[in-house]
């Protein structure tokens, strides 16, 4: 079938399908399955003896270290009710450098001696597997003879059943780790950071008066943003199929600029698809909690309540595979690709977090009154300094060649890692520089004026979209991840550059102490000191305009442009030694990692640019060649008769194609080139020279889709896929 009879029959599919019910059952109250395939608090304390749920627990809640000698106990509680629940596998389930989720599946069933089958699970093999380590990403730390690697059961976060038609897959959660110890893998790291960071925190506490404070965890919940097309559409575009975006696509009349879609009534299509993948993870124990419109045609989101970070992070990665695999079953396809589209917003995984316990609660909560709330200041304070010395590394966090195509636009935060306060908190901390806070601005009312609606009351402060870290009311938002990466890299810097702002303030307050200044004083003092050295990472500004550009500059604060600019921020002298002294990293996990982004970030736009010169060659290339012929075809008939022919069209055509030839010549040539045999060379090669190629080979293509004729165009347009759903 060519390119534009397949473009029309997709077309056709769209219009004639019929939605599909939701799969979900009335019968089935949301408030009932939730969790009912989790192996949860519950069900524990339901199946494993007293003593052994105490150890558990002790370890989930308290962070104590892991019995080993209750492995066999749980084993076999949790084989039971996989069993029960129709599991006939089991997987260990890891996070490896990829960004994607890893499973091993292994049936519970074992021959017996009387030819039946008898079903094993032993405390040993829950947890330990052992995938191949060199088979994944490691940047060097296997070599390809160097194959062993493990899989270890993270307690902390919960194993579920998997549900498949044909059977279904109990889930253990593990970290991966090489033979040596080193992390190949996003959970090991998040575990590492959560603890640096708990023990510096329950230091602070502990100044507070709070004698034995219970474990300090960060807490995370990630805005998930995405995309919807039908399947029809995007099975039809190749470039979807092996790179998450569109490479070609010109423009459509109407995108976004009527502010018509974000809140708007939800298609009732998508509405199924919301209904039934939020019933899927209301079974598995995720919290999905908001569903809207998003502002651009065709995006949707949505957001789960907080949960402990590693809990949330593995939540994430299990929630962006139930949902594509929703949308499959609704004839739909979940797009989670930074920028599908071009010049239609992007879409970002904002991370919400905070810190607490469970005796104290939320450490980021100012009250009513937060100038009073000293230990809330104290914790803000190690956010702010956190963000201005470390910003070059929160902006690493969430680098690659996806995002880039998203951030610094008029749609995400800037380069530029800054901190938003709000009116409060700003005057607060102006206040403290200034010798101490006395007062703190009060929450206001609207009066709408009409007498039938309620007086509604404000913050105190209003909210800031175009900041990467903004405060917004009990917590911080970091805005700046993309909506295909997993949240435990950002969360990982985040804890660790915690874990440095609290030990520093923990180790400052207790030196003045120790000198004979009263604890208030020494607070006070450590406070303004924060805010001096380290205030010029606040901004409630506009992070969008030119202005900050030059402002953020004069102030000192890095400008990362690119993942390029970024990834060498993982391997700084500074860097090194900050995740090395609190055990989250080693110098050679930190290397590693900096070849892996780099490798990736290589592949991915040599993907990409393979694609689109065999797109442009083997579709759009041979598409517009026929309408030239059929211009040159018409102007010749009438020229033959002695009719005046307008060539204006033909002319226009046929430079294009001159310019689309050009620019495929020189993106060919580009792939071809010899760069080198580093990383470094070849990451910069993808960003210096393809990038650069591939946007000469697009703007020819997508100007020749404004003049192509409509039956000969190959590719289905944005028109087409955003707003035929």
């Amino acid at each position: 079938m060519s390119g534009s009879k397949h473009r029309l029959k997709a077309i056709e599919n769209v219009r004639t399908a019929v939605s599909p019910a939701s799969f979900w059952s009335i019968d089935d109250a949301p408030g009932e399955i939730f969790g009912s395939n989790v192996f949860s608090k519950a069900v524990m304390q339901k199946r494993l003896p007293k003593p052994v749920f105490k150890s558990v627990m002790s370890t989930i809640e308290q962070s104590m270290p892991l019995d080993p000698e209750i492995a066999d106990i749980v084993a076999s509680a949790m084989k039971d009710w996989a069993l029960e629940k129709g599991a006939t596998h089991y997987a260990h389930v890891f996070y490896p450098l990829t960004g994607l989720t890893a499973e091993k599946h292994d049936s519970f069933f074992e021959p017996g001696g009387d030819g039946s089958s008898i079903a094993e699970f032993a405390g040993k093999t829950l947890v330990q597997g052992e995938p191949d380590a060199s088979s994944f990403p490691n940047g060097g730390l296997r070599a390809t003879f160097e194959a062993r690697g493990y899989t270890g059961w993270d307690v902390t976060s919960p194993a579920y059943i998997l549900e498949n038609p044909n059977g279904n897959t109990l889930c253990i959660p593990t970290v991966f780790v090489s033979m040596t110890g080193e992390a190949l893998d996003h959970k090991t790291p998040i575990l590492r950071s959560q603890q640096a960071m708990a023990k510096q925190a329950e230091r602070v506490l502990k100044l507070f008066g709070h004698e034995e404070p219970d474990a300090v965890v960060s807490f995370a919940g990630a805005e998930q943003e995405y995309f919807l097309i039908d399947r029809s559409f995007f099975t039809a575009r190749t470039d979807l199929l092996s790179s998450g975006r569109t490479l070609f696509g010109a423009k459509p009349p109407k995108g976004q600029e009527f502010d018509d879609h974000y809140f708007g009534a939800i298609p009732e299509r998508v509405l199924a698809f919301m209904f039934d993948a939020e019933n899927e993870l209301f079974k598995l124990g995720i919290p999905a909690k908001t569903r809207h419109n998003e502002v651009a045609p065709g995006q949707f989101e949505i957001a789960p309540m907080f949960e402990r970070s590693n809990v949330a992070a593995d939540h994430q990665q299990l929630l962006m595979v139930i949902m594509k695999r929703v949308a499959q079953k609704h004839g739909m396809e979940c797009i989670f690709h930074e920028k599908p589209f071009d010049g239609i917003n992007g879409s970002g995984k904002h991370v919400n977090f905070s810190l607490g316990n469970a005796t104290e609660g939320n450490l980021l909560l100012p009250g009513d009154t937060p100038h009073e709330n000293a230990q809330f200041l104290v914790f803000c304070a190690a956010v702010i300094r956190a963000v201005h010395k470390f910003g070059g590394l929160l902006r690493c966090s969430v680098a690659s060649a996806t995002n880039d195509h998203r951030l610094g636009a008029n749609e995400a935060p800037p380069a530029i890692i800054s901190i938003f306060l709000g009116d409060q908190l700003a005057d607060v901390f102006d206040q403290v520089a200034k010798g101490g806070a006395t007062s703190s601005k009060e929450k206001g009312t609207i009066i709408i004026g009409a007498d039938t609606l309620p007086v509604l009351p404000t913050d105190p402060g209003d909210r800031n979209r175009t900041s990467p870290m903004a405060f917004t009311g009990n917590r911080f938002e970091f805005r700046a991840p993309g909506s295909l990466q997993s949240i435990a890299g950002p969360m990982v810097t985040i804890n660790t550059i915690l874990a440095e702002a609290l030990d520093h303030i923990a180790t400052e307050i207790e030196a003045l102490t120790a000198d004979g200044t009263g604890f208030d004083a020494a607070v006070q003092k450590v406070l303004e000191l924060v805010i001096s050295n380290h205030g010029a990472a606040v901004f409630n500004g506009d992070g969008y305009s030119d202005e900050w550009q030059d402002e953020a500059a004069a102030r000192g604060l890095p400008n990362l442009r690119t993942t390029l600019d970024a990834l060498p921020e993982l391997i700084t002298p500074e860097s090194i030694e900050l995740f090395s002294h609190y055990g989250v990293f080693t110098e050679r996990e930190m290397h590693s990692r900096y070849e892996i982004a780099m490798e990736q970030y290589a592949l991915s736009i040599s993907v990409e640019a393979k694609s689109m010169a065999e797109i442009a060659t083997t579709s759009i290339l041979p598409a517009a060649t026929r309408y030239q012929t059929e211009l040159a075809t018409n102007v010749a008939s009438l020229v033959a008769v002695g009719v005046e022919a307008d060539t204006s069209t033909l002319d226009e055509v046929s430079a294009l194609i001159a310019d689309l030839r050009t620019g495929i010549a020189s993106l060919k040539a580009a792939l071809g080139a010899d760069v080198g045999g580093s990383v470094e060379d070849e990451a910069t090669h993808a960003g210096k020279d393809l990038l650069p190629a591939m946007v000469a080979v697009r703007t020819a293509a997508d100007a020749l889709e404004h003049l192509v004729a409509d039956d000969l165009w190959p590719l289905p347009t944005y028109e087409e896929m955003l707003f035929i759903l």
